[in-house]
């Protein structure tokens, strides 16, 4: 360990010892790979400390209390909104060392895990007893469950089984002013007091850091069956999908890409869609296998109907994969296309899907951004990305303000402007647009109770 300017050394010296010499970094090469996520922001932390049990968070938040060092507690950084990063500076309190899957309790369908676990290690013990926890966003590999909670993640599951809000039963957490909590229960029913667990999943680190959660899991489905659906435009897709949701089926995966996502795929990967295609929908259905005939019908009937230039259900595994193999080429393409592309997670009700798809082409041609779009379209739940060119002086001078109005189409329809990436940093200007201020200022007055110091991952969530 070497010296860190901006912290006092008594600080440093006593941090060493409540989580280990070994474990507090302080020199800048060491340091510098936990002052980014996957928002592609960086701001370099004073200081790195790894906690290895709850014990070790409640001394470092009380530790980080006393000397009043901003602190910003990290998973493993997959945040697409500049939530992790430590734009302050201070101490990054790393989780990712607190992995443990403390418990799995089938009998009561529980697991209680350690929030440095990422996604994939809980989905493999889960399944190791025939379950499965619900949330499955695309970086789960490298997500931690902490991350999950603290942006309030989903996944194309989430049409049928919900989000991380639904389920999670409790959790363990110190809040910013070193107290520690319990919150929630361990039963699939509770009406006692305050709901502290649906509060701090979602609120970003702001409020508490969470140090371990009881999850809520669900027993594998024995079988799933994929279908594809392609439309002439978004409009016929979003009929579809109302026509979908609104029958007793309820899909467990209801995907779609919209016409310019199409186009980008042809260029990037092989595929076997009509020249014409205007939207895709990929579907699935889970359940016994006996039902899962007359599932699969009833969602391919609603499906077909005006507009649908093509209908298939995969036959098998590899049929499946066949299926998915566009929309897998779709971030690739993304990725090689636009590295500096803007990445919006915004809902609308379903009912206006359509709507929305096709504001968002106006919106394109009046401001000259090209525009795409895919997502989960079961629960309107829409990736826009604004293609924007950093070469391009009219494109960068007119991404904020089409933006904005992206925005203003989406809370217009009664949407929300984030459905599971978060606030962070990238959203946070624009609270004011969804929350009014006596809303917004009670907000704050929740954050000074939990962080009387502000100490806990400040410049997040809420605008000064």
């Amino acid at each position: 360990m070497s010296g860190s300017a901006r912290l006092p050394a008594a600080f440093l010296s006593r941090l060493a010892e409540a989580v280990g010499a070994e474990d507090l970094y302080t020199d800048p090469a060491d340091r510098w790979p936990y002052g980014y996520d996957n928002s592609r922001r960086h701001t370099l932390p004073d200081a790195v400390a790894f906690a290895a049990s709850h014990a070790e968070v409640l001394a470092v938040v009380r530790l980080c209390n006393e000397f009043k060092v901003p602190l910003t507690a990290r998973g493993l950084g997959s945040s697409t909104t500049g939530s992790a990063v430590p734009v302050q500076g201070g101490l990054v309190l790393a989780l990712e060392r607190m992995n443990r899957i403390l418990s799995v309790d089938s009998a009561n369908r529980a697991l209680v895990v350690e929030t440095g676990a990422t996604n994939t290690a809980v989905q493999e013990a889960a399944a190791k007893h025939g379950f499965f926890w619900p949330p499955d966003p695309t970086s789960a590999s490298y997500s931690t469950v902490g991350g999950n909670l603290a942006c309030g993640a989903g996944g194309p599951k989430a049409v049928k089984y919900g989000t991380t809000r639904e389920n999670v039963l409790g959790l363990r957490a110190v809040t910013g002013a070193g107290q520690e909590l319990v919150a929630g229960v361990y039963t699939t029913k509770g009406a006692m007091g305050y709901d502290f667990t649906r509060l701090l999943i979602g609120s970003e680190g702001t409020l508490a850091v969470i140090t371990e959660a009881t999850l809520k899991l669900t027993p594998k489905p024995e079988a799933v069956r994929t279908l594809r659906a392609i439309y002439s435009d978004m409009t016929a897709a979003a009929a579809a999908v109302s026509r979908i949701m609104a029958q007793p089926v309820t899909p467990c995966v209801l995907e779609f890409i919209d016409g310019p996502s199409i186009g980008m795929i042809r260029g990037y990967a092989d595929n076997d869609l009509p020249a014409d295609a205007g939207a895709m929908l990929l579907i699935e259905v889970d359940g016994r296998p006996e039902e899962l005939d007359a599932s699969a019908a009833a969602v391919g009937q609603a499906a077909q109907g005006p507009g649908c230039m093509e209908f298939r259900a995969a036959r098998d595994a590899k049929e499946s994969a066949s299926l998915w193999a566009s929309r897998k080429a779709l971030s690739p393409a993304l990725r090689k296309i636009a590295p500096k592309k803007i990445n919006e997670d915004v809902v609308v009700p379903v009912s206006r899907m359509a709507d929305f798809i096709t504001r968002l082409a106006e919106l394109s041609k009046q401001y000259g951004v090209p525009i795409v779009n895919f997502g989960h379209a079961g629960n309107g739940n829409i990736h826009v990305n604004l293609l924007v060119d950093p070469d391009d002086a009219a494109q960068m001078k007119n991404a904020e303000p089409c933006l904005r109005e992206v925005f203003k189409t989406v809370l217009d329809m009664r949407g929300t402007l984030s459905g599971e990436h978060g606030v962070g940093l990238e959203k946070r200007p624009f609270m004011g647009l969804e929350f009014d201020a006596p809303t917004l200022d009670l907000m704050r007055r929740i954050k000074r109770d939990f962080d009387p110091n502000g100490i806990l991952n400040p410049g997040k969530l809420l605008p000064d």
